[in-house]
């Protein structure tokens, strides 16, 4: 909150502290004490109550979506309530409060742990299941008995608009027979994907004539991008794997915005990722969604569209190499590979452009932008500095063993190796001809598309014997006498130092050895 300059210190607080009772005066939100907690509880059929601490950054972030999802709940009749677990320390260690802010939805008193969504129209999608009467099923009561419960619930004519509209994507087979295909295969993946989707199957004439469809019809329903979309083959030879694949391919949004809540849906797919860097106070923000929507819809179910807000993930264009905070930008990012594909950011986002460039990352001819630090201009020290420009010719030198740190400067665990890594270059100092010890700041280099391997964690020790294209790990302690030995037992080249011979050897000279005697 910002005041006038003229406004003192004091002034500020005071008015704060009026803004703060205004909100809590017009809060939808329900606060329960000790004293208030089972009274309240008890009496609603539905209640949904976060346990929080006033310090806790997340409970900050979920306020505003709690707030907002309290007001629209309470003209269905749910109630939102919250705890404060500072103040009401034995009342949520009673209720088994572990961490901030911990949710959970009680019916008639009965507890269940709250696992869906943290913004406000998800928690308003999962409240409504526990309302609808078709929908309870889905619900995460309990464990037990949703094992024992089936997965697809019967609609009518009755209830079919409400089920459409039930949730952000709904599943709805049509079939003239519940036990003929494709009812069991629709069974199975309706089980497959219980906790995510509803699902539903009707032979309800009066439903299908309402539908406007002829049996079999399976048919996917979405409150974004279109909102009906059918089966495309014929259901009655969909597999249950051909069905999951289509249906999860439906659930992501063409051109959808990716965040803390969004993202493990995006890279749990495999498929990589589109990012559209956007300022969301532009003007023009619109606008350049607009022009690329028409390219995420042509690569739909290929690689995934997004657009990202640039203002609060500025971190996360410069590690996929966008050099410039400049919005809005447009990059690729091969989740697998660990490989990042920049737009020029000295071109405007054109559609035809990104196209192209989309078109060939998909046929393997887009080079990936690595990261990299500068060559060294020379390297004195024992231990090679490693940067990816470098990385082929030194990693695939197969007249070399290679053992190689990847490491992380904020490192705690890469701090306290340094010393001992610095020592091993020491032992091997006189075989550099033979081994090579060296290390890489991985998250100022990127691997190159030739590694075999990816990073995840720090350090990571590879070892690359010579003339070979396998890299081993190391996994052993981190003690010089350990990897010593190792190195010993795993390199292809003799590590023993070589005499040299004088550098001329007509200086040579050689000396007799003396016989004993006694001296006079």
């Amino acid at each position: 909150m910002r005041f006038p300059s003229l406004v003192s210190v004091a002034s500020a607080i005071a008015l704060a502290s009026l803004a703060s009772a205004d909100v809590a005066e017009s809060s939808d939100v329900l606060v329960l004490t000790k004293d208030t907690f089972t009274s309240a509880v008890n009496s609603e059929p539905l209640i949904l109550v976060e346990f929080y601490a006033p310090w806790c950054g997340h409970c900050k972030a979920l306020a505003p979506h709690y707030e907002e999802a309290a007001t629209t709940l309470k003209g269905k009749d749910i109630k939102l309530a919250k705890v404060d677990c500072v103040d009401q320390a034995d009342l949520c260690q009673s209720h088994g409060v572990q961490g901030y802010p911990t949710l959970k939805v009680f019916r008639n008193g009965e507890p269940a742990e709250y696992s869906g969504p943290r913004k406000a129209d998800g928690i308003i999608s999962y409240m409504l299941k526990y309302t609808l009467p078709f929908c309870h099923l889905f619900v995460p009561i309990n464990i037990t008995l949703r094992q024992n419960l089936p997965a697809v619930s019967d609609v009518t004519a009755s209830n079919l608009a409400e089920f459409q509209n039930a949730d952000k994507l709904v599943v709805l087979a049509y079939v003239s027979s519940t036990t003929k295909a494709p009812a069991p295969e629709f069974s199975a993946t309706a089980e497959k994907l219980r906790d995510e989707y509803l699902f539903g199957i009707t032979s309800d004439a009066a439903a299908i004539a309402a539908a406007g469809v002829t049996p079999p019809a399976i048919v996917v329903y979405r409150n974004f991008d279109e909102h009906t979309t059918e089966y495309p083959h014929p259901p009655s030879a969909v597999t249950t794997a051909e069905l999951e694949a289509w249906v999860q391919q439906l659930s992501i949004p063409i051109l959808g915005e990716v965040n803390g809540e969004t993202y493990a849906m995006y890279a749990g797919s495999g498929k990589p990722i589109a990012y559209l860097f956007l300022d969301p106070t532009d003007e023009k923000k619109d606008e350049t969604l607009a022009i690329l929507k028409p390219v995420a819809a042509k690569y739909h179910g290929k690689i995934h569209f997004v657009w990202i807000d640039a203002t609060k993930f500025g971190d996360h264009a410069k590690a996929l190499n966008l050099a410039e905070p400049k919005w809005p930008s447009f990059v690729i990012q091969n989740l697998e590979d660990q490989l990042k594909y920049p737009y020029d950011q000295s071109k405007p986002i054109e559609a035809e452009a990104v196209s192209a460039m989309v078109g060939e990352y998909l046929a393997g001819k887009l080079l990936p932008k690595l990261k990299s630090q500068p060559i060294p201009e020379s390297q004195n020290e024992s231990v090679f500095t490693l940067v990816s420009e470098q990385f082929d010719e030194v990693m695939y030198d197969d007249s070399k063993d290679v053992f190689v740190e990847f490491y992380a400067t904020w490192c705690g665990h890469c701090k306290r190796l340094k010393p001992i890594w610095d020592s091993l270059g020491d032992h091997f100092a006189d075989v550099k001809d033979q081994l090579v010890v060296a290390k890489m700041e991985s998250t100022e280099n990127d691997l190159p598309a030739s590694a075999p391997f990816r990073i995840s964690g720090f350090p990571t020790l590879k070892f690359k014997p010579a003339g070979s294209r396998e890299f081993l790990e190391y996994n052993g302690d981190r003690e010089l006498e350990s990897l010593i030995a190792y190195v010993q037992e795993h390199a292809k080249n003799n590590l023993k130092p070589s005499v040299k011979a004088p550098e001329n050897e007509s200086q040579a000279t050689f000396e007799a050895p003396r016989e004993a005697h006694d001296e006079l």
